[in-house]
């Protein structure tokens, strides 16, 4: 869909979900029509089946600097979590009962960690500063010899904030722990090395880096330890049983090799967009807080608060922009986001927020038309508000 024409909507929710490539669904759909094999089956059909499967394993490790053996696929970027963090905490011995993780968790990961700990495990949740971005001195200083976990975001899914892992890799495996990073925001958007990154476990999301929903990967770093979170026959090397789902996986595997020969030009076209996004919003709303460091955030991800306003009632006032919200409403009342709060934000500030993520087909049109309709809905809601306040003689 045009995101520039005035009558439809601009999608700037890409870090929720992204569309599907043309080239992905190309990719995919022989495997959704006629290449229906097993890849378990040993006959040509099946074999086909495996082929496929095996390939996208390859593109999947190219675009992570791994070998293909060390790719495990799974259901999505949550079972990758799941499969990571109680896999591995699993085979600690029993003098490793200690998670360290941030204070800016997804719920794929922070949840898993959570479940231990109500079994009896500690989970140190380290700080972050009020830029959102890891406080590495406190986290390394947690680094000891009971810790059997290290596993974190590594981009933020609100703020987009990265929260370099590869910086507390060294002193974790020093200290004997396995790391983990959740790579699911950043997959696709800017480059993951796993070598450069140092870690042992990385998840990855195939909805988040345009290939379809519900399937995933799991890279596992040879020779780390990992026992199976489902049990059934042996594919997948054991870690993952059940029978592959082969159009998704190839779907995954298509959009990790476009993703990567896209790797040199999206990422700055993307990121010069979401400034220019930020300078019009700026430029319009007086006191606008922007809550993601430019300088060390995913380039797609804008993060702000517009002052004054509830995020929800500014984006029902501006249906033609499909944005997100930091808060959650439970009960019929809104709640804060909690990395805003993590961060230091106000919570009223905090539910004012409003998340703004771009993607390829994002084009300057687009950026402009968001801003407008944006300004437009801050000013009606301002202007309402203040009626409001008036007769009832506030």
């Amino acid at each position: 869909m045009s995101t520039a024409a005035t009558d439809e909507v601009v999608y700037l929710d890409h870090n929720a979900t992204t569309p599907v490539a043309p080239e992905v669904l190309e990719t995919m759909l022989p495997y959704l029509r006629t290449a229906y094999g097993n890849p378990s089956s040993d006959h040509p059909i099946g074999r086909h089946a495996r082929v496929a499967v095996e390939e996208a394993r390859e593109q999947v490790a190219a675009l992570l600097g791994a070998a293909p053996n060390e790719v495990v696929f799974t259901s999505g970027g949550t079972e990758s979590n799941n499969l990571a963090i109680f896999g591995a905490t699993a085979t600690a011995p029993p003098g490793r009962r200690r998670i360290v993780t941030s204070s800016v968790e997804h719920p794929a990961t922070a949840s898993p960690c959570g479940r231990l700990e109500a079994e009896g495990w500690a989970v140190t949740r380290v700080p972050v500063t009020p830029a959102g971005l890891l406080d590495a001195p406190a986290a390394t200083a947690e680094l000891s010899g009971d810790v059997a976990l290290c596993t974190m975001l590594l981009a933020q899914n609100e703020t987009g904030a990265l929260l370099r892992l590869a910086d507390l890799a060294p002193a974790a495996h020093d200290a004997g722990a396995i790391v983990h990073a959740d790579a699911a925001q950043a997959i696709g958007k800017i480059p993951v090395s796993v070598g450069d990154l140092g870690v042992d476990l990385l998840s990855v999301a195939g909805h988040k880096c345009y290939a379809p929903k519900g399937v995933g990967a799991l890279y596992v770093r040879r020779g780390t330890p990992l026992l199976p979170v489902l049990v059934g026959a042996g594919q997948e090397r054991g870690l993952r049983p059940g029978t592959e789902n082969v159009a998704g996986v190839v779907g995954l595997g298509a959009a990790c090799e476009l993703a990567r020969s896209r790797l040199a030009l999206d990422p700055a076209r993307i990121g010069a967009l979401r400034d220019e996004l930020l300078a019009m919003l700026c430029a319009a709303v007086p006191g606008l807080v922007c809550h993601t460091p430019l300088d060390a955030s995913l380039p797609s991800t804008l993060f702000v608060s517009f002052p004054g306003v509830q995020a929800t009632d500014l984006l029902a006032r501006a249906p033609g922009v499909a944005a997100s919200t930091g808060s959650a409403c439970h009960a019929g009342e809104e709640t804060p986001s909690a990395t805003l709060l993590a961060m230091g934000v106000a919570p009223e500030v905090a539910l004012s927020a409003v998340r703004l993520s771009l993607g390829r087909d994002t084009t300057g049109p687009a950026v402009a038309l968001a801003a407008d309709r944006l300004v437009a809905a801050y000013r009606q809601a301002r202007e309402e508000h203040s009626v409001s306040k008036t007769s009832k003689g506030e």
